[in-house]
């Protein structure tokens, strides 16, 4: 499934059934279900040479993901789930910045220790910060394409092993609703809250009607995506 962006077809890396087995809530199904393509990730995306200096310059990335509608058994069709390790030279991990394309999102986000455990609920436009110290899944949970951007800082690893150990976040959506992972018993209460709107964006430079690509072209911009410690009050009640 390639993508055509800045005059040229991407190929994407794929994400199947089998590469999430571990984190996958209804096992009953999973033992009968075959391998398929879950969704698909485009990497490191720019428009022209020029954009891409400047992304390269700041120390970011920008990537696309596509997530078909799809039932996982009784499950939504969701990302493996990663948090973030610590940004260089500090003690604070780095965050991640999305933007819904198309389609509707859940991101649900939750800090390393479960204590706080939150089901932001976002539409096309709309742009969702994950903070330092929260790992996050991104789940579609309408019967269209989710379509959603992020800008992170480019050169690190994620780390997807938390979750595996856990088999899953510290909540499934499912048809019946939201359900609690019994292998996280530490988790707090699930908080559901609406995408932030603009006022609570306008420290970051962010809009619901605007596009937030062309802020890789303001030079210190994102700034708070690499180096996360100095810019700690622009996080404070986003969530």
């Amino acid at each position: 499934m390639q993508l055509e962006f800045g005059g040229k077809s991407v190929i994407p890396d794929v994400r199947r059934l089998f590469d999430m087995r571990e984190v996958i809530y209804d096992k009953k199904w999973l033992e009968a279900a075959e391998d398929f393509d879950l969704y698909y990730m485009y990497r490191d995306l720019y428009l022209s040479r020029g954009d891409r200096e400047k992304i390269i310059e700041q120390g970011l990335r920008y990537d696309i993901t596509v997530i078909p509608p799809h039932m996982l058994g009784s499950e939504y069709i969701k990302t493996a789930g990663h948090y973030h390790p610590v940004a260089s030279g500090g003690s604070i991990t780095y965050p991640e910045l999305y933007e819904v394309l198309e389609g509707e999102a859940i991101y649900l986000l939750q800090r390393q220790d479960l204590k706080d455990v939150v089901a932001v609920y976002a539409q096309a436009q709309d742009k969702v910060l994950v903070p330092p110290g929260y790992g996050h899944i991104t789940i579609n949970r309408s019967n269209k394409t989710l379509k959603m951007a992020n800008l992170v800082a480019r050169g690190f690893d994620s780390l997807y092993q938390p979750f595996k150990d856990k088999e899953g976040g510290a909540y499934f959506f499912t048809k019946e609703g939201w359900i609690g992972n019994l292998r996280c018993p530490e988790a707090g209460e699930l908080r559901r809250v609406d995408a932030p709107g603009s006022r609570a964006l306008s420290s970051l430079g962010l809009s619901k009607g605007r596009e937030m690509y062309p802020l890789i072209r303001e030079a210190g911009r994102l700034d708070y995506l690499t180096k996360p410690g100095e810019h700690l009050d622009d996080f404070a009640g986003l969530l």
